[in-house]
């Protein structure tokens, strides 16, 4: 199909599948808007209509990767606490190594597009929920130790340096792992 006949018609979706093929083979600081439009059979201008430059595109991954997130925490938020969010966190990013691996480079990314400022705010809100207390207040130093465990694991995970044993996956290692969690439950608010 030739560049001049292309008609598609969600062309951002195809520019943004390009671009997590991309980000998936080589990362994303490579990432080119030439590169993706070669990718989506498109013209090189195409991808500026819908994303203005690189930072736009890889903000609209972010957006997109954090809404996938909170969607998962969400799920989960009803059959467990700190723990099952932890599984689900290590299951989104092994599952979507490429909007990950976009979400972690926040110097790349618009971090003030309010699109992105919501999502990634929709995210650490139902992160957060699994320390809520019974009076309605949150353990925030909880939500941020869990996150930091199952980051590790996830980012151990992502990058190859980790991988469940033989006969386990990756779901059985991270719910192992999140055991260790235990002594994290949340705390009674401090009285005096």
């Amino acid at each position: 199909m030739s560049k001049q006949s292309y008609h598609h018609g969600d062309l951002r979706r195809a520019l943004l599948d390009a671009a997590l093929e991309a980000v998936t083979k080589d990362g994303p600081v490579a990432l080119s808007l030439r590169e993706i439009a070669r990718r989506a059979d498109v013209s090189h201008a195409a991808p500026t209509h819908h994303f203005r430059n690189k930072a736009g595109l890889l903000t609209a991954i972010a957006v997109e990767g954090y809404h996938l997130l909170a969607d998962e925490l969400e799920r989960v938020r009803a059959t467990g606490g700190l723990v099952e969010q932890g599984v689900a966190y290590v299951l989104f990013a092994t599952a979507h190594p490429a909007h990950f691996a976009v979400m972690r480079v926040p110097d790349l990314l618009n971090s003030r597009d309010p699109d992105f400022v919501a999502a990634r705010d929709r995210a650490w809100h139902q992160w957060l929920s699994g320390t809520t207390m019974p009076d309605g207040s949150t353990d925030w130093t909880a939500a941020v130790a869990t996150w930091a465990m199952m980051h590790g694991l996830a980012s151990l995970l992502v990058e190859g340096n980790v991988q469940p044993e033989p006969d386990g996956d990756v779901e059985t290692l991270a719910r192992a792992v999140g055991r260790h969690l235990a002594p994290l439950k949340p705390r009674a608010p401090h009285r005096d």
